[in-house]
Protein backbone atom coordinates (compact mmCIF):
# COMPACT_ATOMS: atom_id res chain seq x y z
CA UNK A 1 0.00 0.00 0.00
CA UNK A 2 1.41 3.38 -0.97
CA UNK A 3 1.94 5.98 1.77
CA UNK A 4 -0.54 8.43 0.26
CA UNK A 5 -3.24 5.76 -0.04
CA UNK A 6 -2.53 4.61 3.52
CA UNK A 7 -2.85 8.17 4.82
CA UNK A 8 -6.15 8.63 2.94
CA UNK A 9 -7.57 5.39 4.40
CA UNK A 10 -6.54 6.36 7.96
CA UNK A 11 -8.06 9.84 7.54
CA UNK A 12 -11.32 8.34 6.34
CA UNK A 13 -11.37 5.79 9.19
CA UNK A 14 -10.74 8.51 11.80
CA UNK A 15 -13.44 10.70 10.27
CA UNK A 16 -11.10 13.58 9.58
CA UNK A 17 -12.11 16.12 6.97
CA UNK A 18 -10.94 15.35 3.49
CA UNK A 19 -8.01 17.25 2.09
CA UNK A 20 -9.02 19.69 -0.60
CA UNK A 21 -8.34 18.25 -4.02
CA UNK A 22 -5.06 19.30 -5.52
CA UNK A 23 -5.17 22.19 -7.93
CA UNK A 24 -5.49 21.20 -11.56
CA UNK A 25 -2.27 22.21 -13.29
CA UNK A 26 -3.56 21.69 -16.81
CA UNK A 27 -2.52 24.33 -19.34
CA UNK A 28 -3.25 24.55 -23.06
CA UNK A 29 -0.35 23.77 -25.35
CA UNK A 30 -0.60 27.24 -26.86
CA UNK A 31 0.73 28.56 -23.54
CA UNK A 32 3.27 25.81 -22.86
CA UNK A 33 4.89 25.51 -26.27
CA UNK A 34 6.36 29.03 -26.60
CA UNK A 35 7.86 28.84 -23.09
CA UNK A 36 9.30 25.39 -23.79
CA UNK A 37 10.78 26.51 -27.11
CA UNK A 38 12.35 29.52 -25.39
CA UNK A 39 13.91 27.30 -22.70
CA UNK A 40 15.32 24.92 -25.29
CA UNK A 41 16.54 27.72 -27.53
CA UNK A 42 14.34 26.61 -30.40
CA UNK A 43 12.38 29.81 -30.88
CA UNK A 44 15.17 31.47 -32.84
CA UNK A 45 15.67 28.27 -34.87
CA UNK A 46 11.99 28.26 -35.79
CA UNK A 47 12.20 31.89 -36.86
CA UNK A 48 15.33 31.06 -38.88
CA UNK A 49 13.51 28.33 -40.79
CA UNK A 50 10.63 30.74 -41.51
CA UNK A 51 13.08 33.28 -42.96
CA UNK A 52 14.83 30.62 -45.06
CA UNK A 53 11.49 29.41 -46.43
CA UNK A 54 10.42 32.96 -47.32
CA UNK A 55 13.74 33.95 -48.94
CA UNK A 56 12.74 33.25 -52.56
CA UNK A 57 9.46 35.15 -52.25
CA UNK A 58 11.27 38.17 -50.80
CA UNK A 59 14.22 38.45 -53.20
CA UNK A 60 12.78 36.86 -56.35
CA UNK A 61 13.57 33.68 -58.24
CA UNK A 62 16.84 34.75 -59.88
CA UNK A 63 18.54 35.94 -56.71
CA UNK A 64 17.14 32.99 -54.74
CA UNK A 65 18.61 30.60 -57.31
CA UNK A 66 22.09 32.10 -56.79
CA UNK A 67 22.00 32.75 -53.05
CA UNK A 68 20.82 31.07 -49.87
CA UNK A 69 20.35 32.22 -46.30
CA UNK A 70 22.66 30.22 -44.07
CA UNK A 71 21.90 31.36 -40.53
CA UNK A 72 20.06 33.90 -38.41
CA UNK A 73 22.09 34.82 -35.34
CA UNK A 74 21.38 37.72 -32.99
CA UNK A 75 19.22 39.49 -35.56
CA UNK A 76 21.75 39.20 -38.38
CA UNK A 77 20.83 37.12 -41.43
CA UNK A 78 23.87 35.57 -43.10
CA UNK A 79 23.40 34.85 -46.80
CA UNK A 80 25.74 32.81 -49.02
CA UNK A 81 26.10 34.17 -52.55
CA UNK A 82 27.56 32.12 -55.42
CA UNK A 83 29.06 34.87 -57.57
CA UNK A 84 31.12 37.97 -56.70
CA UNK A 85 29.16 40.11 -59.16
CA UNK A 86 25.90 39.19 -57.46
CA UNK A 87 27.52 39.84 -54.09
CA UNK A 88 28.35 43.37 -55.22
CA UNK A 89 24.83 43.89 -56.54
CA UNK A 90 23.23 42.71 -53.31
CA UNK A 91 25.63 44.50 -50.95
CA UNK A 92 25.75 47.86 -52.71
CA UNK A 93 22.40 48.21 -54.45
CA UNK A 94 19.72 45.83 -53.16
CA UNK A 95 20.62 45.41 -49.49
CA UNK A 96 18.39 48.15 -48.12
CA UNK A 97 15.38 47.00 -50.15
CA UNK A 98 15.84 43.37 -49.06
CA UNK A 99 16.29 44.43 -45.44
CA UNK A 100 13.14 46.57 -45.61
CA UNK A 101 11.11 43.64 -46.95
CA UNK A 102 12.50 41.28 -44.30
CA UNK A 103 11.73 43.74 -41.50
CA UNK A 104 8.26 44.31 -42.88
CA UNK A 105 7.55 40.58 -42.93
CA UNK A 106 9.32 39.42 -39.74
CA UNK A 107 9.72 42.57 -37.65
CA UNK A 108 12.69 44.72 -36.77
CA UNK A 109 13.56 42.71 -33.66
CA UNK A 110 13.96 39.49 -35.62
CA UNK A 111 16.18 40.84 -38.41
CA UNK A 112 18.36 43.90 -37.87
CA UNK A 113 20.89 43.38 -40.66
CA UNK A 114 21.77 41.22 -43.66
CA UNK A 115 25.32 40.16 -44.43
CA UNK A 116 26.31 38.62 -47.72
CA UNK A 117 29.27 36.28 -48.16
CA UNK A 118 30.69 34.81 -51.34
CA UNK A 119 31.12 31.08 -51.13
Amino acid sequence: MTPSLRAAVIQEWRGLPERPPSRDRWQPTSQLLPALMQKLGLKERLRESEVIDAWSSIVGEFIAAHSAPVALRDGILYVRVLQPALHYELEQISKMEILRKLKQRFGGKTIRDVRFRVG
